[in-house]
């Protein structure tokens, strides 16, 4: 029987904005502490969306490089307008950017225009005030209309700590997370057409979602509360990921960056595949996301009944093979059709989601310590002992642990395998993402 649950947002979504060549993305790749953006002095180069996350202080929030609105100068100008346009439409706050080295130029001002309308927050920045006298250009960028102004240069790193400040001031809040009595949030997540508004109808028994043939149906992440056994859950339909390019430009954009928000803020994560068709290269795209989240995973393998059955035992063991970067993860062959081991869903999701919030005495971790150091001997680094001290676990969702070393960098890449599979195989961890940090311990 459904009841409500509270659906709660992702990070806040930050959106660059401007014409072409003004240092847009040189800004994304300051801020997020990266060079994922393509930089060059030929306007238009960046023509797709990238998402990053920026911490500065106590708050995070999502960042979103956009190609420029006005001035790519070619055939692909308005694709990547609508690029552009879709950031917009999702964000909270934009970070107009003008060039503070050629002044304001007429397409500057139809760009601020454009963003006054949208009624969002906006701060203007003038990049590329790097030599001294440009400050002097500073007061003709008032006639937009937008106070105070942010003079910077993205390229030398100058004016971004008050930007930065200013700007997670404006943010709205994110909610509190969840105590544990509270819904559990899961995300279904899968490329298009592989049976998820389906799967979520078969689990809450009424068409709920919209289902059909055509892929692409869902184009928003869409909460669903609902109660099984006694718990609160929430499940959230996403739009299905294609590969980059296979999406159209604007909509599909906008719907995968709502997917990856989803996963974000989901606390375990349904892959649903195609067990007809295997496992394919978007699949494990959208599974290594769900990696680097660290959530955990159910695998479902649905669309089960039109396997073979002299097939089933091959389909289960490829799928196994290809997402070996997610040994932790279940596999639950299962149909939303016929309704096949659907009821197995939900035990399944409360055993992950209590092995993530497992959490362990000092004393039990330095002694299941001394149990695995003793089976197999760390390494030598330098002719020399690596020497394990102790073991703590500072986080849970997922568990998360630090080991004290005399040589972190000593240790192989094939002992910390090691000690992270005993690790679970002691703790009885076997369902759960699980991280593992080395520290040296100093005298």
């Amino acid at each position: 029987m459904a009841s409500t649950a509270p659906s709660l947002p992702g990070l806040p979504l930050v959106a660059i904005v401007g014409r072409a060549n003004v240092g847009k993305s040189t800004l994304f790749n300051r801020l997020t502490q990266s060079s994922r953006a393509l930089v060059a002095d030929t306007p238009g180069v960046t023509r797709d969306r990238l998402v990053g996350r920026v911490t500065w202080g106590e708050r995070s929030f999502l960042l979103v490089d956009t190609g420029g609105l006005i001035g790519a100068e070619d055939e692909l100008e308005p694709l990547i307008r609508r690029q552009a346009e879709a950031a917009v439409a999702a964000a909270d706050l934009i970070l107009l950017v003008m060039d503070g080295k050629t002044g304001p130029l007429p397409a500057d001002a139809e760009v601020a225009a454009y963003l006054r309308a949208t009624g969002k927050p906006v701060l203007l920045i003038v990049n590329k005030l790097d030599h001294p006298g440009r400050e002097e250009v500073l007061p003709e960028f008032f006639r937009f209309g937008f106070s105070p102004l942010y003079p910077i240069s993205a390229e030398h790193r100058l004016g971004l700590e008050r930007l930065l400040d200013d700007l997670v001031a404006l943010l709205p809040p994110v909610a509190v997370a969840p105590q544990e009595s509270e819904a559990l949030r899961v995300a279904v997540v899968g490329r298009p057409n592989v049976g998820k508004s389906s799967l979520i109808n078969r689990l809450l028994g009424e068409e709920r979602l919209i289902v059909s043939e055509r892929p692409g149906t869902t184009r928003d992440s869409i909460d669903t509360p609902v109660s099984w056994g006694g718990r609160d859950y929430v499940l959230i339909d996403t739009a299905g990921l294609r590969r980059p390019s296979l999406r159209e430009p604007g909509l599909e954009r906008i719907m995968a960056l709502k997917a990856v928000r989803t996963l974000e803020r989901a606390q375990v994560a349904v892959l649903l595949l195609d067990a007809a068709e295997g496992v394919t290269a978007q699949d494990l795209r959208i599974a290594r996301l769900i990696a680097e989240e660290a959530k955990g995973c159910l695998v479902g393998l649905n669309k089960w009944d039109l396997v073979p059955r002299e097939a089933r035992k091959a389909v289960q063991d490829r799928a196994r093979e290809a997402l070996n970067f997610l040994p932790y993860a279940p596999l639950l062959p299962l149909s939303a059709l016929t309704g096949f081991n659907v009821g197995r869903l939900f035990p399944w999701l409360d055993r992950i989601h209590a092995q993530m919030g497992l959490r362990v005495g000092t004393g039990e971790l330095n002694r299941v310590l001394q149990e695995i150091t003793g089976r197999v001997k760390p390494p030598l680094f330098q002719f020399r002992p690596v020497k394990f001290y102790y073991l703590t676990q500072p986080e849970t969702h997922p568990p998360t642990f630090v080991a004290f070393v005399n040589h972190p960098e000593g240790v192989t890449e094939a002992y910390r395998r090691y000690f992270v599979r005993q690790l679970r195989e002691r703790l009885g961890l076997t369902y759960t993402p699980l991280r593992l940090f080395l520290k040296k311990r100093r005298r």
